[in-house]
């Protein structure tokens, strides 16, 4: 009796945050936002962006790139970050509606971000650019700019844990964390770091079930599919029970292998009802590659066979341009 009452509280507080208190929001929300003046973010590519994006949106670039380190792929020191958004006039103070291509990590991880420095009224459309155009809106080829402000940021501790936090957290039964990587990673056959792996305790759901049809990049990728629909957002009931496993009430921690793939899988979570969420931001690079951290299913990175692999590929290269370079000449 006690297991149905929390099942059906988790999926009235899934139905009443799928109405609209959540971050991921629709065409709709989009419109309305943009007429009452909030700000409207476009993290794709400059060139991704100048082809066409929402009419008034903004950009910074790539924003996943422009606002982290390239090696450690953590975000940048606060202080640049206060110059960055300061220059494009962003303040996660105001309303703000992030979008990218649909499905995609990149808004998600700026959702994230917003939320990391206060902000509070930060959304994510998750059809971005592609629900917009189906939806028959206009685009526009015009950069638009914001006015310059001076910016003051402050991190939000309470949606994102450290390596050592993580640590501190392994053994305790009100904490349940969710590994948003492939199954391939969790199980330590993808070594993406000086180790293979998985957190202690994690439960494995790759960030791409939350979408209608998993597979999608690989059937791009063959051209099996006509376009990226299926990577639109599963209905409400199908992800309340894809996570029907998880205490929305407890602390919910998700990491992967940057943070990335996680940011998405914290926002549904939010959408769902989830009320502590938290992005372990440094996620399997910073822990695979903190060897006393403790791990399951531990493998270890072959430098060895890498570098073999990297030989022979090399002398295929020769071999390909010496063939060229004599094709060429006849």
């Amino acid at each position: 009796m006690k297991r149905l009452f929390y099942v059906m509280a988790f999926a009235l507080l899934c139905d009443l945050a799928w109405a609209g208190s959540g971050p991921i929001i629709d065409t709709e929300f989009v419109a309305d936002a943009a007429k009452r003046g909030a700000v409207i973010w476009d993290v794709r590519n400059a060139q991704e962006y100048s082809k066409g994006h929402l009419p008034g949106a903004v950009s910074i670039g790539d924003a996943a790139q422009v606002l982290r380190d390239p090696n450690t792929e953590d975000f940048l020191a606060t202080d640049k970050i206060e110059k960055i958004l300061g220059a494009a006039g962003i303040d996660p103070a105001r309303e703000i509606v992030v979008y990218g291509t649909r499905g995609t990590w990149n808004p998600y991880l700026i959702l994230y971000a917003m939320q990391y420095f206060g902000g509070t009224r930060a959304y994510v459309y998750h059809g971005g650019i592609d629900d917009w155009r189906a939806a028959g809106k206009a685009v526009s080829t015009e950069a638009a700019r914001l006015p310059p402000i001076l910016l003051k940021l402050n991190a939000n501790g309470a949606v994102a844990v450290s390596t050592a936090q993580m640590i501190a957290q392994l053994k305790n039964p009100n904490v349940q964390i969710i590994d948003a990587r492939t199954a391939g990673e969790f199980r330590g056959e993808d070594i993406r770091a000086i180790r293979g792996g998985h957190i202690p305790g994690a439960i494995n759901i790759p960030y791409e079930m939350n979408w209608v049809d998993p597979e999608t990049p690989a059937k791009l990728a063959k051209k099996l599919a006509a376009d990226n629909s299926g990577m639109s957002l599963k209905p409400a009931d199908q992800l309340q029970a894809l996570y029907a496993n998880l205490d929305p009430g407890k602390e919910t921690i998700v990491y992967c292998q940057s943070g990335a793939r996680a940011s998405e899988t914290a926002g549904v979570l939010q959408q769902l009802g989830f009320t502590r969420v938290k992005v372990y931001d440094s996620s399997w690079l910073g822990y695979g590659n903190t060897l006393d951290a403790p791990a399951e299913n531990v493998t270890f990175f072959n430098v060895g066979l890498l570098n073999s692999r990297l030989s022979t590929l090399q002398s295929r290269i020769d071999q390909l341009e010496k063939e060229l370079a004599e094709a060429r000449k006849k």
